[in-house]
């Protein structure tokens, strides 16, 4: 369910854009799952619904337990670019939200739009946990929307986890 926070959902983004790029999120996250990852994607789109980045999570692979998708895509969008703080106007669009410390360098690196598919209850810091962007020291806040293909994300991690067990 899409969270009902002021900052959610403004009506200049589309929902079908939101769909398409939540779908190449989601091959990320299943390039992830085969790769013996926890299947979370990640894919950072400009104003004019161009990709700037994409990310997949990669901790167990790369030997770094902050390769989350996010930060993947973060750094990949920021090398592009040559500047840590991103230009105006870009969404990241991520299958799961984002926990507490992506939710920090997303704060940081100026992200206009954080959309994402299934909520975190345990782990996520945007509706759960920290809820990051909720503090007064939050200085940059982007706008969210919660629960696009939330049910399609979700699936996939449920079944990534019940044939590791």
């Amino acid at each position: 369910m899409p969270t009902t926070d002021a900052r959610v959902h403004s009506p200049i983004w589309s929902t079908m854009s939101d769909d398409v790029h939540m779908r190449q999120a989601l091959d990320l996250a299943k390039a992830a799952a085969a790769a013996g990852e926890a299947p979370i994607g990640c894919v950072i789109v400009d104003a004019d619904g161009i990709v700037l980045a994409e990310g997949a999570n990669a901790p167990i692979t790369a030997h770094d337990p902050t390769a989350h998708a996010e930060i993947v895509a973060l750094r990949k969008a920021a090398a592009a670019l040559g500047n840590y703080r991103l230009k105006p106007g870009l969404t990241l669009y991520v299958t799961l939200e984002p926990c507490a410390m992506c939710s920090g360098a997303i704060s940081q690196a100026r992200i206009e739009r954080l959309v994402y598919g299934a909520s975190d209850p345990k782990g996520g810091g945007v509706e759960h946990g920290s809820r990051v962007f909720d503090h007064s020291t939050c200085h940059w806040k982007p706008q969210v929307s919660g629960g696009v293909l939330a049910e399609a994300s979700a699936s996939l991690l449920r079944e990534f986890f019940r044939a590791r067990r």
